[in-house]
């Protein structure tokens, strides 16, 4: 992923699965979430995700969540719901790692300084457009170390990818190469009891059959 441009923009969709919103004490949104991750943070589908010293304030903290990523193929802007999967070069796995302390309480209470540590993007090299028939008919499987923490279909998103494309669209150009992350379903480390957060020596693996896998090891910053 390293020898990749880099996308110009990662765009990401908050509780775009209801149980993942209840399961995070909320409800199901009435419009989509939205927020940003610097796209320095991308990193391959077998590369480490590194948990940086900034992050042992707050306490123990990096989660993970497996997610459908969309590839914006040409500039959209007003796209249409109708004509939205249109604009779509390619899907990938993504792992939109979250240091849920920065996320929440260290920076103002904006998503983005939790989510955009170096290597907090996993992202699977994208299979073209076309070799997804129905991209609401996907199944996320996540396992931390060989146990399976989300297992859900795409068919349970509130918003789905074309909704997604139009709504971001209106008033604000999607250029070209922009990567989309459509949201986590539940199973995530954050709403166990107790939380179950990463650790140094954990393996992360997600998989979408018919798109691709991430298998990341999680390593302590040297």
């Amino acid at each position: 992923m390293s020898a990749r441009p880099l996308p110009p923009a990662i765009i990401c969709v908050g509780r775009n699965y209801a149980d993942h919103a209840s399961e995070m004490g909320g409800k199901p949104p009435e419009r989509p979430v939205v927020f940003f991750k610097n796209p320095a943070c991308i990193t391959g589908a077998s590369a480490d995700i590194v948990l940086p010293a900034i992050c042992s304030e707050g306490g123990p903290q990096v989660d993970y969540e497996g997610e459908l990523a969309v590839v914006i193929g040409a500039n959209a802007r007003d796209v249409s719901v109708e004509r939205a999967l249109s604009f779509v070069a390619g899907y990938s796995v993504a792992n939109d790692v979250s240091a849920r302390w920065w996320q929440n309480h260290g920076a103002g209470g904006q998503f983005c300084r939790g989510k955009s540590f170096d290597t907090f993007c996993p992202l699977s090299e994208p299979v073209p457009a076309s070799a997804v028939r129905d991209p609401q008919a996907l199944i996320i499987h996540t396992r931390v170390n060989g146990e399976t923490r989300q297992n859900a279909s795409t068919s349970q998103m509130i918003f789905s990818v074309a909704r997604l494309i139009a709504d971001l669209s209106r008033g604000m150009t999607l250029l070209e190469g922009t990567v989309i992350l459509t949201g986590s379903p539940a199973g995530v480390g954050h709403a166990m009891r107790p939380p179950s957060y990463l650790r140094a020596g954990d393996l992360v693996e997600i998989d979408i059959a018919g798109v691709g896998s991430l298998s990341n090891r999680v390593v302590d910053a040297a």
